[in-house]
């Protein structure tokens, strides 16, 4: 007598994902994220929507301004930006200006003088030095801007012409997002802002003004205002894995959907585990990522989960455009992430990164309905694609 095979069915769906302060308090426990309520955030479709709200930022700036790129091009899209924080400066504004060493790098001294004489602050993120021969890790990875402490961008748009489809290399813009708070949110951005400008100084001591980390809870959630508009800034450093957990907490918890566009998709094991185990057990798992990418050997890397991901029920479709460069995920329609980081060694455990995690329905909507428009530009790829791998 032969037993029956045995099947695994579906834990029952309940209230898993936490809300409101329950929110805040896992992400502040797993991330070690400053959580407020009380946020107004919009969401920034590709780059010549972001370089538009930056401008009108710095444009309407009284008393400060802070730019963290990583990407910066002395290029039309630089030439913008630059044109208008040395108008800032001009107001007397107090500008300043951090931008990563491999992302500068071919940058014209004569913009940089530029922005110096014109009362800009600029520092550089882990130059090469005698010191420092095998200092070439950690990079500053962040996308960031803050004005006045009271309103910020964060997401994955850099300052160069990559964004608006003006280069030789690219024939359209890249495809990325990016997000626009105003409200609490935007002092911890600023907090995030001050601390990797210390760190920049590259020195045993940062310098005397050091900066409270606010605790989720209190006063800084306001019940009035929580939920909606939650937003947690989750800071990348290395070897914190912050971003990470996050994923997990998230993909233990969703009930519905995880959805998430990256643009250099190489995961560890288990977060594979994590997304496949959310799949099996009924979630509707998808990843968006580029087909044709700036770095040819990322996509052979991605390409070898493939056949993992596949077998364990996740749907991965590849951007037909140009470039994705987004870093974003919407959990169950409800739990936004905008940022930086990409699901790779690099960006998981090295580099230092910037997110915003928000909760927010209205704006969980709009997150899925940008993603669904992404596929619509895109292939789905299954078993029979040759881009999946021999087993």
């Amino acid at each position: 007598m032969h037993a029956k095979p045995f099947a695994i069915a579906p834990l029952p769906r309940t209230e898993l994902l936490p809300s409101g302060p329950a929110f805040a308090r896992g992400l502040w426990r797993i991330a070690a994220a400053d959580v407020s309520s009380g946020n107004s955030v919009t969401l920034l479709h590709d780059g010549p929507a972001t370089f538009d709200v930056m401008c009108a930022m710095i444009v309407h700036a009284r008393t400060s301004v802070s730019l963290e790129a990583y990407i910066l091009r002395s290029d039309v899209t630089g030439k913008r930006i630059g044109d208008a924080l040395m108008d800032a400066a001009g107001r007397g504004v107090k500008v300043r200006l951090l931008s990563d060493w491999i992302g500068m790098r071919g940058v014209s001294g004569r913009y940089l003088d530029a922005l110096r004489k014109a009362g800009i602050v600029l520092r550089v993120f882990n130059p090469p030095g005698f010191r420092a021969w095998l200092g070439l890790l950690p990079r500053d990875h962040r996308k960031l801007l803050v004005v006045d402490g009271l309103v910020g961008v964060t997401g994955g748009v850099g300052i160069g012409d990559e964004w608006i489809g003006k280069t030789k290399r690219h024939r359209g813009h890249w495809r990325d997002t990016a997000v626009r708070i105003e409200g609490p949110a935007a002092h911890d951005m600023q907090q995030a802002f001050d601390t990797m400008w210390e760190r920049a100084l590259k020195r045993e001591r940062r310098g005397s003004h050091r900066f409270t980390r606010r605790a989720a809870r209190g006063a800084y959630l306001d019940p009035a205002t929580a939920p909606p508009s939650l937003v947690g800034i989750v800071e990348g450093e290395p070897w914190r894995l912050r971003i990470s957990r996050a994923l997990h907490m998230q993909a233990i918890a969703a009930e519905r959907s995880i959805w998430i566009a990256n643009a250099y998709f190489v995961p560890s094991w288990s977060e594979v585990e994590a997304l496949t185990g959310a799949a099996r057990d009924g979630v509707d798992v998808r990843i968006l990522v580029p087909s044709r990418n700036d770095h040819p050997w990322i996509t052979m890397l991605t390409r070898r989960f493939y056949r993992r991901l596949l077998t364990n029920g996740v749907r991965i479709w590849e951007w037909k455009g140009t470039m994705m460069h987004a870093k974003t995920s919407v959990v169950d329609g409800r739990w936004v992430r905008v940022g930086s980081t990409d699901f790779n060694p690099l960006g998981v455990a090295i580099n230092y990164e910037l997110d915003a995690v928000i909760e927010d329905p209205a704006l969980g909507a709009q997150a899925e309905a940008m993603f669904l428009a992404d596929l619509e530009r895109s292939t789905e790829i299954t078993m029979r694609s040759r881009k999946v791998g021999r087993p």
